[in-house]
C-alpha cells in the first residue's frame, strides 16, 4: 500500500471513529429524579402524551370472566360502591400497575449497575439489575415485582421482567399466567419528559401482546411522601364490596 493510500485510510478511519463516538454517547442519559405520571394535556404536544393499548386480545376462556368482572365493577360504581381489589386490601399493585397509579409520582435512582424505581403509592420498590443475564423462569420465585434485568441500547434502557405471581393484577386488571413476560423501553423524549413503552406477552392468556406507552414529566425539587397502607376503617363484606367500618366490631 502506498503512503498516500495509507494516509487516506488512516484519516478516514479517524473520521469514522469520531462519527461513531458522536452517535454513541460516552455514558447513558441520567434518569435520576422524581417523575409525575403524565396523562397528556389539551393543546399539548401529542408526541409527549402516553399511548393507550388497544382492546385486550384475551383467549376465550379468559375473556369471558374478565368481561364479567368489568361489568360487575361498572354496576357497583353506578351504585356508588367499590368491589374489593388489591388496593382496598392493602396489597401492593406490583408490576406493571405500580408504574402508573392515579396521580402518584415515581422516583428513579440510577447507578452504573442498578436502576431503582420507587412508586409513591404504597412505597413500592422495583430493582432493575443492569448488564446481568436473566434467570430461567423456573429459578425466579414468583412475587409482586418479579426479576428485572436491563441494558442500555444507546439512549434507551431496555428492561426484561419475569416471575410475576398470578395473583398480581395485570394491566387493566387482566389475568395472566406465570409465563407472562414484560418488556420495557425507557427513553427521554425531551430532557423533562420520559416514556416507558411496555410490551406484555403471555402465550397462555393472550392471543397477541399488549403494547402501550406510559409518560412522565419531571418534577424538579419534589420530595417523595411516605405512603403506608395502614387502614383499618374499611372491610370487604360477604358480597365482595368494600365497606366503611363505622365502629369497632
Amino acid at each position: 500500500m502506498s503512503n498516500i493510500v495509507m494516509s487516506v485510510s488512516i484519516a478516514l478511519g479517524g473520521v469514522f471513529s469520531i462519527v461513531a463516538l458522536a452517535q454513541s454517547p460516552a455514558k447513558p442519559p441520567d434518569l435520576t429524579g422524581v417523575w409525575a405520571v403524565y396523562r397528556g394535556a389539551r393543546g399539548g404536544d401529542p408526541k409527549l402524551a402516553p399511548i393507550e393499548a388497544g382492546p385486550l386480545a384475551l383467549k376465550p376462556e379468559y375473556a369471558k370472566p374478565y368481561e364479567a368482572r368489568r361489568a360487575a365493577e361498572a354496576e357497583a360504581n353506578k351504585r356508588g360502591e367499590q368491589l374489593a381489589n388489591g388496593s382496598a386490601l392493602c396489597i401492593p399493585y406490583g408490576v406493571p400497575t405500580m408504574m402508573s397509579v392515579a396521580i402518584y409520582p415515581v422516583e428513579i435512582i440510577q447507578t452504573p449497575r442498578q436502576v431503582t424505581i420507587i412508586s409513591e403509592a404504597f412505597s413500592e420498590v422495583r430493582r432493575l439489575y443492569l448488564d446481568r443475564p436473566q434467570e430461567k423462569l423456573e429459578d425466579v420465585p414468583p412475587g409482586y415485582y418479579g426479576r428485572s434485568v436491563g441494558r442500555w441500547e444507546g439512549d434507551t434502557l431496555v428492561v426484561d421482567t419475569i416471575g410475576i405471581k398470578t395473583s398480581v393484577s395485570g394491566y387493566r386488571g387482566m389475568p395472566h399466567s406465570e409465563q407472562m413476560r414484560i418488556s420495557e423501553r425507557l427513553r427521554l423524549v425531551t430532557p423533562d419528559y420520559l416514556h416507558d413503552q411496555v410490551t406484555i406477552e403471555d402465550p397462555v392468556v393472550l392471543d397477541k401482546p399488549v403494547v402501550y406507552t406510559l409518560a412522565y414529566k419531571r418534577m424538579p425539587g419534589y420530595e417523595m411522601v411516605e405512603f403506608v397502607c395502614d387502614n383499618n376503617r374499611e372491610f370487604v363484606d360477604e358480597k365482595g364490596v368494600v365497606r366503611m367500618r363505622l365502629k369497632d366490631r
